[in-house]
């Protein structure tokens, strides 16, 4: 016969509570409250005092009843404004989603990932992001018209965009890299190396980066011959075919300004398939220096953005916003990175 099964009537140990650490750290209720929201008037001696006896008792605090004192969730939404599945294409994203999480970890705020890829889903995040679930939001690849920035702006909700919010630029807070002046560096640089029927790949032209990195490319070269410009979309397929319209366009092309790392395998593929050396025949250059850039072959000559950076700026921009500061902005500079591609 078998034995019966004695945990079935084992109590369960009791959550600790405030009280709990009030006795073991031999303070006061009331103590211990302002400890736990923020430590205000309270002594070096009973803060240490309570913080060996949360330790001590595992007390662990009741995130939703404090929310309702503070009237505030600790939360914070990383909104992406592109399909699901450009996460896990684009390496880029992860790095910002990465970077940010850990400097939000820091000031004990958990990051929240939202996907808003469609104009349903943009009202959606939007409906969610306002009504009290989080304190504020990092948007990531923001096009030109994205309703979200009105809605927010509208409902209050402090917020950061990464890159220039196009038609906003004074009255949101964002941090970019210098997108502009990167592609002056990689166009000069190629200029610097002989060539001359210079092409580029576009980023979308309602970013921030399609439009800017476009606006460096013209800095240098003026008015280039139209036939030398095609959009892509920052993915490979689009980097690909890009790459087949500007050879049968400008047959003599010799280098070319790709204006994403994503990209520029694409074009590679299908410059090594029309025939062409890289660089000997065209050289190419990317922007991002993501890891798609030394994984390339040949290794890719690129822009190298200052990601830690960009995360920690947003980060920091927003914690300003919570703590009832005004909008800024921050351009961080860019880096040109010399590999094998051109």
């Amino acid at each position: 016969m078998a034995e019966p099964d004695r945990t079935q009537h084992r109590p369960q140990r009791a959550r600790p509570t405030m009280d709990d650490v009030a006795v073991v750290a031999g303070v006061s209720r009331g103590t211990v409250s302002r400890v736990l929201n923020g430590g205000h008037n309270v002594s070096g001696p009973a803060l240490e005092a309570v913080q060996r006896a949360i330790r001590k008792t595992g007390y662990v605090i009741n995130q939703h009843a404090r929310s309702l004192v503070t009237q505030r969730s600790d939360s914070v939404a990383f909104i992406l404004s592109e399909p699901q599945d450009r996460l896990f294409e684009d390496p880029n994203f992860n790095i910002l989603l990465r970077g940010c999480t850990q400097e939000l970890a820091r000031h004990d705020i958990t990051l929240l990932l939202t996907i808003a890829g469609t104009q349903e889903d943009r009202k959606r995040v939007g409906r969610y992001v306002t009504a009290g679930h989080v304190d504020g939001a990092l948007l990531v690849s923001t096009h030109a018209g994205n309703p979200l920035l009105d809605e927010l702006k509208r409902r209050g909700l402090p917020f950061v965009t990464c890159g220039r919010p196009l038609g906003h630029e004074r009255d949101c807070s964002w941090v970019a890299a210098d997108d502009r002046d990167g592609a002056r560096q990689m166009v000069s640089y190629l200029r610097s190396r002989g060539h001359r029927t210079i092409g580029t790949i576009t980023g979308p032209l309602d970013t921030p980066g399609g439009v800017d990195r476009l606006a460096g490319y013209h800095d240098v070269l003026g008015d280039a011959d139209p036939r030398l410009v095609v959009t892509g979309d920052y993915t490979h397929a689009a980097g690909e075919a890009a790459m087949e319209q500007l050879l049968r366009q400008a047959p003599d092309l010799d280098a070319v300004f790709v204006s994403s790392d994503l990209m520029a395998p694409g074009a590679i593929a299908a410059l090594h398939r029309a025939g062409k050396r890289v660089p000997d025949d065209v050289a190419v250059g990317g922007f991002d220096d993501s890891k798609i850039a030394t994984a390339s072959v040949p290794p890719l000559t690129t822009i190298r953005q200052p990601w830690a950076r960009l995360s920690a700026e947003m980060v920091r921009l927003l914690l300003g916003h919570l703590a009832g500061g005004s909008p800024a902005a921050v351009i961080l500079p860019t880096e040109l990175v010399v590999r094998d591609s051109a």
